[in-house]
């Protein structure tokens, strides 16, 4: 378990290097590889540990630097098509499932839990689907907490692709245009912590702002 972990880590901090030999042990089966790495990263509650935001900055980084080998425009929209997939997948897991586990009597889903996520839905619910798409773990449970308090699909829905579309284009566009500046090549390992440390500042700041409008 402690060399899985080990291992996890090392490929998430330096996906740089894994990349091009995952791209050249399996081809163009890559796509795939990303597309399933996304999807199960924003549609399955049970992995938010997958590489999301350092994944689509280092995607973006080997397609300019390898475009041969990875088109940009090909893993652009495999990207949005996965996270938008993703999405909807889990509000629909959340959504369908939820009641049932609730009426379980389980100790990991109560029906008070489900009353606070409707009402914070309720009060903020296009800005949290939003801005929860740019934090690496809460990414990966908001959808199914906004199922759980049966947000309006199709509101949920227009956030979500809106969101998408700006979290691929800003992390891949990120590395595809600043990710083989050499200083940054050079600390990727740095550079992939300050990607996690930006995507949750938005997340935080709202918090601090609710927190402090409470008081």
């Amino acid at each position: 378990m402690e060399s899985f972990l080990m291992s996890f880590v090392d490929l998430v901090l330096h996906l740089d290097k894994h990349l091009p030999e995952i791209m050249a042990a399996y081809g163009s089966f890559i796509y795939a590889i990303l597309f399933a790495v996304v999807f199960c990263e924003t549609g399955l509650v049970v992995t938010p540990f997958l590489p999301g935001d350092s994944l689509l900055f280092a995607c973006g980084a080997l397609a300019a630097a390898a475009p041969e080998g990875m088109d940009i425009k090909i893993v652009t929209v495999i990207f949005l098509v996965a996270a938008i997939l993703g999405d909807a997948s889990n509000y629909m897991i959340g959504e369908h499932l939820g009641e049932k586990l609730i009426s379980m009597n389980t100790s990991l889903i109560k029906k008070e839990h489900i009353d606070k996520a409707h009402a914070f839905y309720e009060k903020h619910g296009p800005k949290a689907i939003f801005l929860c798409r740019f934090a690496p773990i809460v990414r990966t449970f908001a959808p199914f907490v906004a199922g759980l308090g049966k947000m309006h699909y199709f509101t949920f829905a227009k956030y979500n692709v809106v969101g998408a579309f700006t979290w691929v284009f800003l992390f891949v566009g990120g590395g595809y245009f600043f990710g083989n500046i050499p200083v940054i090549k050079k600390n990727f390992s740095l550079v992939t912590m300050g990607i996690v440390v930006f995507s949750i500042l938005p997340v935080i700041y709202e918090w601090y702002k609710n927190k402090q409008e409470s008081k």
